[in-house]
């Protein structure tokens, strides 16, 4: 090899570590060059499992998100509050995809799970909704038997019969339904309560060994007790889960989050933990959201 061949290799090289920095940087930049929306010292102090990157939504020529940049951190309990409308549930459903349902739908940015972007074209979207499960606003249990529920997404997942038996007894102790239901897994799942229905749904999601688990206003139709319960399921949930919620209810956030993110027509306008969200908010919309003045 020639002198200037080795130079111009030299050059190659350094133009190519040049670049990595140069993303690695714009990554960075992208999620703490507005330190009064999160504070760069926050990113540091956990493990991230999703990174979310100047993210932004369209339904037509409507945009409901603009340019969401956030962490969602491992083991632990996220909540997204905001007014109605802020596009709270828009931004969960985005976190699997499942907006891509909807054919006028536009996105932009980034979703990285584990540092892979769930957007790119080689993802296979069953499996990443396999990883990154959903537990609905209202419960949606199939019309079949308790059993059969927690059965079914283990089965067309090709589990054997013998084990699909001990993911529906570990499925629902999980999600602390076994005790009310070991008697009559053969009853129709349409015959339990509200509660009980949310947390089979919970159940159901856990039977197919997910990462994360979004929930979208999961108490938002429960009574009180039922509410209590779900509450204290998923904070017990993020000892082996990550979790993400959509709540309006402040005090939920408060009692069940570790972090909180505040969006409000379409931004992000603060995140951190939960204590600091909701005792000394650094963002004067924050403060006034939290204590009832909008919203």
């Amino acid at each position: 090899m020639t002198k200037g061949e080795k130079q111009s290799t030299v050059n190659i090289e350094e133009t190519f570590e040049d670049e990595k920095a140069a993303i690695a940087l714009k990554i960075a930049a992208d999620l703490t060059d507005k330190p009064s929306v999160i504070d760069e010292e926050l990113l540091l102090s956990q493990e991230i499992k999703m990174e979310v990157i100047e993210l932004s939504h369209w339904y037509g020529d409507h945009r409901v998100l603009a340019g969401i940049s956030m962490p969602i951190f491992k083991n632990k309990v996220t909540a997204i509050i905001g007014p109605s409308g802020c596009g709270k549930s828009t931004f969960l459903r985005d976190l699997n995809r499942m907006n891509y349902l909807f054919p006028i739908s536009k996105i932009s940015g980034k979703v990285l799970l584990d540092s892979k972007n769930i957007y790119e074209q080689n993802i296979d979207v069953v499996q990443l909704r396999t990883r990154v499960g959903m537990v609905f606003q209202k419960p949606n249990p199939f019309p079949m038997s308790i059993e059969d529920n927690i059965a079914y997404g283990p089965y067309i997942h090709g589990v054997k019969h013998d084990e699909i038996l001990k993911i529906v007894e570990s499925s629902l102790k999980k999600a602390a339904l076994w005790d009310e239901v070991a008697n009559r897994l053969k009853n129709s799942a349409l015959s339990l309560s509200g509660g009980q229905q949310q947390r089979l749904c919970i159940a159901r999601a856990l039977s197919v060994e997910p990462e994360v688990i979004l929930f979208d206003e999961p108490c938002s139709a429960l009574d009180p007790y039922a509410t209590a319960k779900i509450e204290d399921l998923i904070t017990k949930l993020k000892q082996e889960y990550t979790v993400v919620i959509v709540t309006h209810n402040m005090q939920q956030a408060a009692r069940v989050s570790d972090y909180t993110a505040f969006f409000n027509l379409g931004e992000l306008i603060e995140f951190n933990t939960t204590k600091k969200i909701f005792q000394a908010p650094e963002r004067k919309m924050t403060e006034e959201y939290i204590s009832g003045r909008f919203g």
